[in-house]
């Protein structure tokens, strides 16, 4: 289920799992690579950080796993199917997911003093990056649309167990299902 408006925050109550896989994707832009659905296979919650392109994305994502987006600076503000703001909590640990346009040009930095969640994710900027700030984790998957700015498509997998995050980047491009 999809659920929020460009103007809410989404709220849900934590999970019962133990291991929580989620797979992280932003700034698809419209185009879904055929790679993603072998890279994000298994994640129990895919959330997309925006700049989605159409509910045809929406809908394909849905067949890996439930899929919750925020709405980016190309998506239409109004489309229900995207939040402004996702906030959700997995294994004790709150999870803040924005496009990142909303603090002008997003740095791990700039997201680490607006937002307080333990795990921090956004996109817009097209640059793959996983940030450790002692205890908090700020993850941006990088564009998995079309090849833009001279960097690789990528998507992430972060996995949250006893309170502790970890992601890794998956690069699609050269993904050889590891």
């Amino acid at each position: 289920m999809l659920a929020g408006d460009g103007a809410r925050t989404v709220m849900q109550t934590e999970s019962d799992s133990r291991i929580h896989l989620i797979g992280i994707i932003s700034d698809t832009h419209g185009l879904l690579r055929p790679e993603v659905f072998e890279a994000l296979m298994g994640v129990h919650v895919i959330l997309h950080a925006g700049d989605v392109g159409g509910d045809d994305i929406l809908d394909a994502l849905n067949e890996i796993a439930p899929t919750y987006a925020v709405t980016g600076n190309t998506d239409a503000p109004d489309d229900p199917r995207l939040a402004g703001v996702i906030e959700q909590k997995y294994g004790g640990l709150r999870v803040h997911v924005s496009h990142g346009h909303e603090l002008g040009v997003p740095t791990p930095e700039k997201l680490l003093a607006a937002y307080s969640a333990e795990v921090l994710i956004y996109g817009h900027t097209h640059r793959q990056l996983v940030v450790r700030a002692g205890s908090r984790l700020v993850v941006n998957p990088g564009a998995a649309g079309q090849r833009r700015f001279k960097l690789s498509p990528c998507v992430a997998k972060l996995t949250i167990r006893d309170r502790s995050a970890d992601a890794k980047l998956i690069p699609l491009e050269d993904w050889d299902g590891t």
